[in-house]
Order: C-alpha cells, then structure tokens, then sequence
C-alpha cells in the first residue's frame, strides 16, 4: 500500500531543504523528502577548508561531460552532489547572489512575471542571517548563516591588494548597493563551520512529526495519473516503494538531476522519449535544453616560499591546522581556500561586470586544475564570462533511471565567450603582475611564458578551462508564448497538474554570480507559492 503525504520533494539539495523547512511549518502538512545521497556526517562537510577535497569522490555523482567540441574534445569533470544538502554541502561557501539586473531581466525580458529583483529581494533577505552586515540588502535572522572569514590568509590580501594596484576599487560588500570590484568573499559558514541547507534549514525541521526525511533514495519516476501527479515510485535498500501526493510534487534535483527525471516519467522531448522507450506523457521540448554553466579557466603562480595554504599538505602543518581548530575553533581550517574575489570588466562598455573571479589561497586544490612542482606553494585565480552565450542539454542515456544522463555544456560554442574569457585570462595574469602578489610569486606556472597572442591565449582557454559548478536553466520558467518554457512563474510544470519545479533548473538564465544563494531563494519563494503567498 502506498503511504500518503501532502507533499513529496524529490531532492535533498539546497531548494529541498528549504522547502522542507517552511512547508512543515504547517503541523497539519505531511511533508516527505526523499534524498539519493547519504546524510552529511563526513567531517570534510562542516570545516570550510574540506571544499578542497570534495569535487570528486563519494559525495558526488562521478558526472563527466560529453566530449566538448569547442574545448579540445575533452571529458570535463562535473561535480554534483550526492548528499542530504546537495551542492550547498560540497560547494566553496562563497555567498553572492548576483546583480539585479539579471533577475529584471528574467522578469522583463524572459517571461519570468512577478521575478524582478524588487520582487524577490525580501526572499534574499529573509533567509540570510548575516552575522557582520545589515540594513537594505543584508538579513540577519535567516537559517542560512553567513559570515565573513575570520582571518584572510596573507596571499588573499596581497590579491585585493594587487586588484587595487590594476585599478579594480577595493569593494567590502559584493552583495550591496555595487558588485565591482574586489575583496574578500563573505561565506556561508557560521561559527567557523559550513552552514549547509542541510544545517540551517533542515536540522531544525528534522525535530518536526510531520517531516519524513529517506536518504538513500533513487527516485525512478513521477507517477502521473489523469494528468495529475499524485506520487513518486522510488527504490532504497528496504525495496521498491510509491509514495503518493495528496497535494502537489516539488521536484527539487537541480539542473541535471531534475531533466533527468521528467523525461524518465514521460515530460520532454517527444521524439528523445520515444528513441528511449518511454511513453510520453507530454511532450515539453524544453526539457533538458538551455543549459546554462560557468565556464572558469584558472591561472596558477608557483610562490617563492611557503606563503598559502598549500604548506598544511604537510603532516607536522596539518596536524597543527587540526588541533587548532579542535581546541579553538580558528585557523586555517575555517578558510574555505576560495578566499577573495572580483567582479569586473572585459568590456568596459557593459553596464555591470562581465566578469567574475576566484582567489584561491592555494593550488592545485580542485579536481582536474594544474599545480606547481610537487614541495612549492602556488596560488590560482579562476575567471570566467558571467552571462555566458553558449547552451547546452541535458539528455537520457538510457531508460535506466540508475544510469547516468549526457550532459553535454557546449562551453565556448558561441564565439562571445571565448572573446570574453580570454580576457578574463589576460586579466587575471595583469593582477599577479601586481607589486602585491609579485614580490611572493616565483614564476607564473600557467599560462606559462609561451602563452603570448591571441591565439595562444584562446588554445589556453580551450585547454585548461571547466565547469564552475553553476549548471542551470534546464526546465526554465517563462510565458505561455514560448514553446520552450517548462514552468509558468508559479513554478507549475506546464500540461501537468500537482506538479512544480522548484530549483536552479528553472532559472530562465544564468544570474552573474555563483548560484547557491539564488537557488535558496528560489526554494524560499516556491515555498509562498505553494502555499498560497504571492
């Protein structure tokens, strides 16, 4: 017999938990959670710093992309999560939420009604709880905790220097009044240790009779009846299960995962469903295009000693780190690496900042971006085009809801963002050059000194470039004009009845930022909506 519930949210990342919270507010709503991932009890989880070690391995889907033809032909991996919090578990903390222009314009200009930033600033506002700034544009009692980094390493300081001295102004608040540029990165941590979804949204709900929280859950598809979603089927190491909806399925899995699950339960492309053997329940063309992704190409500097973060590889150093941050609760173990940043120009003609970059305090501490030679210390500056051109699918490879989808980005498909990065590229080698950060730098390992035109540049870009974790898009709201739009701007999956999307699939374009922050507030909003707020 199936077990009924008012609400089943199908994904445990940043926009599920945040429903889970507010929806159980209710006493009266039975609110079930179901999670492919394991709960977040590994250490690396809560310290900032363990983001270094966690874009690839168990906590993740082992995803790579499809061949990229713009970049070389290669297999980028892509890191998404698996675990009870989703990226905001695994992602590096920073906390940016993007500029308003970007969401005007999904209100404006892409169909996204009643999503302008006037519209959805109090959704910001209402889940962060900052714990240095206030006023306008910060919140200070939201679940989502956010703090400054209680003591930038030196190397972070000597790169907002050296932004200075290349003339990008010194900014305290990337999340205020003006985003360009550059300074320290308020992070989502909160007394030293990573403030997930999973910690500030979820824990206190957990202690609720009306929330069911199954991890360990692979949700094979949406049941539809009537046209009606009325429950998930789903497998965990107890057997195969249907939990039924009295009210509506929120599908919160992101922009790969939830693609993904509308097409196994019939919702998208006709002709890719029937290629799979999958009955179409409607055909929604959307589904699983427009993908959207930062694409971060990173330059890296050999140090003349042991100035970053890079000497606690080291065993005595590491050790050191540790009992540190056991006894006091301080050192470098609350750095999440990714210290500083910038946002700024590549084309000074633009309104706002096309570009966004990454100090990390450190090299080599991400999955697949080069070092220096084994003993050094380094330092990486990733770039990347904030709002970029290109798009691309994600797609079925088979019917097997155990199977892994083809994600396939097409990074650098439209020449803008190859123009775009390369200067991102040039940028960021012009602030290593800085007196700042000179007089610590060694040599720049890559690009190297052979790296000179403009070609040379753009094979650079090909070459070393990636993912920057931001994927999006995938089932983006819109008007009932276009064909393409997968929900309404009530997050309404369009055809089906008791069916939303609730997640960063639904953004209608990538907001010039990293994406962790807007998907909580999509998660906060979806939240009025199912309950009737607007």
């Amino acid at each position: 017999m199936a077990e009924g519930y008012d609400y089943i949210i199908v994904g445990g990342g940043s926009s599920g938990c945040v429903l889970a919270n507010r929806l159980t507010e209710d006493p009266s709503s039975r609110v079930l959670l179901l999670e492919a991932g394991g709960k977040d009890t590994h250490p690396l989880i809560h310290m900032p710093v363990g983001f270094a070690k966690m874009t690839t391995g168990p906590l993740t889907w082992g995803l790579t992309t499809a061949p990229q033809e713009h970049a070389n032909m290669r297999e980028i991996p892509y890191a998404q999560a698996r675990v009870i919090g989703g990226g905001s578990s695994i992602n590096a903390e920073v906390f940016t939420r993007g500029n308003p222009v970007d969401y005007d314009r999904w209100a404006e200009e892409e169909g996204a009604e009643g999503w302008s930033f006037k519209d959805i600033q109090k959704y910001f506002l209402r889940s962060e709880g900052n714990t240095i700034l206030s006023g306008d544009w910060h919140g200070t009692d939201g679940e989502l905790g956010v703090s400054n980094i209680p003591d930038l390493q030196p190397m972070t300081r000597a790169f907002v220097q050296a932004c200075q001295e290349r003339g990008l102004p010194y900014n305290p608040d990337f999340n205020g009044a003006v985003q360009e540029g550059a300074g320290g990165y308020q992070t989502t941590t909160k007394n030293g240790k990573r403030c997930s979804a999973a910690v500030g949204y979820l824990r206190p709900a957990m202690k609720r009779p009306n929330l069911t929280v199954t991890t360990g859950a692979l949700v094979r598809r949406i049941v539809i009846e009537n046209g009606r979603a009325t429950g998930v089927a789903f497998s965990d190491k107890f057997g195969d299960h249907v939990a039924r909806a009295e009210s509506e399925v929120l599908l919160t899995s992101g922009a790969i995962g939830s693609p993904k699950m509308m097409m196994l339960s019939g919702l998208g492309p006709a002709a890719h469903l029937r290629e799979h053997g999958i009955e179409v329940v409607a055909d929604l063309p959307g589904v699983g295009e427009n993908l959207h992704d930062h694409f971060g190409i990173d330059i890296v500097a050999e140090l003349t000693g042991h100035q970053s973060l890079d000497k606690y590889n080291k065993p005595h150093w590491m050790v050191w780190a540790g009992a540190q941050y056991y006894l006091f609760g301080s050192g470098p173990v609350t750095s999440n690496v990714v210290e500083g940043g910038a946002f700024w120009y590549a084309d000074s003609g633009q309104p706002v900042p096309d570009l966004q970059f990454h100090f990390l305090a450190g090299a080599g501490a991400e999955a697949g971006v080069p070092s220096v030679p084994k003993g050094s210390s380094g330092i990486t500056l990733n770039s990347y085009t904030l709002r970029p051109k290109s798009r691309g699918t994600v797609r079925l490879r088979s019917n097997n809801p155990g199977d892994m989808p083809i994600v396939d980005p097409k990074f650098l498909s439209h020449p803008d963002d190859l123009k775009t990065s390369v200067e991102g590229v040039k940028l960021s080698r012009e602030i290593f050059e800085q007196p700042s950060l000179q007089k610590h730098i060694r040599k720049i390992r890559f690009p190297d000194d052979s790296v000179k035109t403009q070609a040379d540049y753009e094979a650079y870009a090909r070459q070393y470039g990636r993912t920057s974790y931001h994927p999006t898009c995938t089932c983006k709201m819109g008007a009932a004009s276009d064909p393409m739009a997968v929900v309404d701007p009530q997050l309404r999956v369009r055809g089906v009845d008791g069916l939303r999307i609730c997640d960063s699939s639904v953004m209608p374009s990538l907001i010039g930022s990293n994406t962790n922050a807007p998907t909580i507030m999509i998660g906060e909003r979806a939240a009025d909506l199912v309950r009737g707020n607007r």
